[in-house]
C-alpha cells in the first residue's frame, strides 16, 4: 500500500507540474506575450479573429532586417480574411503564417506565385536558394491556383498569380501582383496589358500588389478601364486625393475592385516596411 501511495502521490505531483508549464506556455505564447519573447503585445483596438469581408495587400519589403514576428502582428491587428504579399520568401511567410497561428490564433491557407530563386533576397544555399515573389494567405481554402510570370519582367522577373477563395461568403477571383521597378514605364504597360486581360474574365474580382506606378501613370490604364480602387475618392487623375502608401509619399498599392462595392479601407504606415499596408472592408452584394 505504501509503494502505491508514493506512485499515486508522485504521479499527481507530474501532472500538476505539466499543468503549471502549460500554464505558463499559455502566458507567454497569447496576444499579451512581450516582444522579447514571442511577440509584441497587439493594439487595445486589435481585432482577435479574421474579418470575413476584408481584404490587404502588403509589400513587405526585401531584402529587410525585419522580425517576421514584427510582420505577424501587423497583420494579426487588422486580421484580413485575405491578403496579398510582395517581396515574399517562402521561408519567411511559413514563419508569418507560424506566428500568426501561435501567437494569434489566425489560421491562414497559402499560395504562391514566386517567380525567383534569389539566394540574396531569400538565403539558402547557393545551389538550392529560396523561392521569391508573391504569397497569398486566405482563411478559406483557395483552388484553381495561377501563377503566370510576365514575358519582360524588367530589370527583376516579375508577374501575377490567382486564386479562387471565398471573401465575405462569396466565392471570389483573387489576384496578386508586383510590376516591374520604377523608371520602366514601358514594361509595365505591357504587363499590366497581360494582366488586364486575366483580370477581364471574371466578373467578380479582387486585385492587390505593388504596381510601382502612380494612380494617373498611363500604364494603369488597362486597369482602371476594369476596376475600381477600394479608395472611392481614388481616381486615374494626378489632382486625386489617394492616400500615398510609401514612405516617399507616392501611392503604389492598390485593392483594384472588379463587380465588388468597398464600404471602408485603410493605409497603415508600418515600421517594418517601406510600403504601407492597404486594407478594404467590401460589400461582396452590391456592385
Amino acid at each position: 500500500m505504501h509503494g502505491t501511495q508514493e506512485a499515486m502521490m508522485l504521479g499527481r505531483g507530474t501532472r500538476l507540474l505539466a499543468g503549471a508549464m502549460i500554464m505558463v506556455c499559455a502566458v507567454l505564447v497569447g496576444p499579451s506575450a512581450p516582444s522579447g519573447a514571442f511577440g509584441r503585445s497587439l493594439p487595445a483596438e486589435a481585432v482577435r479573429d479574421v474579418v470575413p469581408n476584408r481584404v490587404m495587400t502588403w509589400n513587405i519589403c526585401n531584402p529587410c532586417d525585419v522580425s517576421n514576428v514584427d510582420r505577424a502582428a501587423d497583420i494579426a491587428t487588422y486580421a484580413p480574411q485575405v491578403i496579398g504579399l510582395q517581396e515574399a520568401c517562402v521561408r519567411d511567410v511559413e514563419r508569418i503564417r507560424e506566428y500568426l497561428r501561435n501567437l494569434y490564433g489566425l489560421v491562414y491557407h497559402v499560395a504562391y506565385g514566386t517567380v525567383l530563386q534569389n539566394w540574396s533576397r531569400c538565403g539558402g544555399a547557393p545551389w538550392n536558394p529560396g523561392a521569391f515573389g508573391q504569397a497569398i494567405l486566405s482563411a478559406a481554402p483557395m483552388t484553381d491556383v495561377v501563377k503566370v510570370e510576365y514575358p519582360d519582367g524588367g530589370s527583376e522577373d516579375r508577374g501575377y498569380m490567382a486564386v479562387t477563395t471565398t471573401v465575405g461568403g462569396r466565392p471570389t477571383r483573387v489576384f496578386d501582383t508586383h510590376l516591374a521597378q520604377r523608371r520602366q514605364e514601358s514594361v509595365r504597360a505591357d504587363q499590366t496589358r497581360v494582366l488586364a486581360a486575366a483580370v477581364a474574365r471574371h466578373d467578380r474580382a479582387i486585385l492587390l500588389g505593388d504596381f510601382n506606378a502612380t494612380p494617373d501613370a498611363p500604364e494603369l490604364t488597362a486597369i482602371w478601364a476594369l476596376a475600381t480602387d477600394a479608395d472611392p475618392r481614388c481616381h486615374p487623375s494626378p489632382t486625386g486625393t489617394c492616400a500615398p502608401t510609401t514612405d516617399w509619399q507616392s501611392k503604389f498599392d492598390y485593392v483594384f475592385l472588379r463587380g465588388i462595392a468597398p464600404l471602408d479601407h485603410g493605409v497603415h504606415a508600418t515600421p517594418y516596411s517601406d510600403h504601407h499596408m492597404m486594407h478594404a472592408d467590401l460589400d461582396m452584394d452590391r456592385t
